[in-house]
């Protein structure tokens, strides 16, 4: 997978510079996560199904806010 340039993250990060978090990217065919606190270190390549899968999984397990703020720490 290419490096993608498309970087975001959630607006529920950290607050004051909102540093502490991870960022994803999408291409056509992976999702990418990594940290933002070292960016340029590691990187996470995730196949899109499986990405999805992972992120519906989690919803139905904590479906509030507060249960990811409860997930998160």
């Amino acid at each position: 997978m290419d490096i993608p340039d498309n970087w975001r993250k959630s607006s529920y990060s950290d607050g004051g510079d909102g540093n502490d978090c991870v960022e994803i990217a999408t291409s056509h065919t992976h999702v990418a996560v990594r940290d933002s606190k070292v960016p340029t270190e590691s990187l996470l390549s995730i196949p899109t199904g499986v990405f999805t899968a992972f992120i519906d999984a989690l919803k139905a397990t904590h479906s509030t806010v507060t249960d990811f703020a409860r997930f998160r720490g």
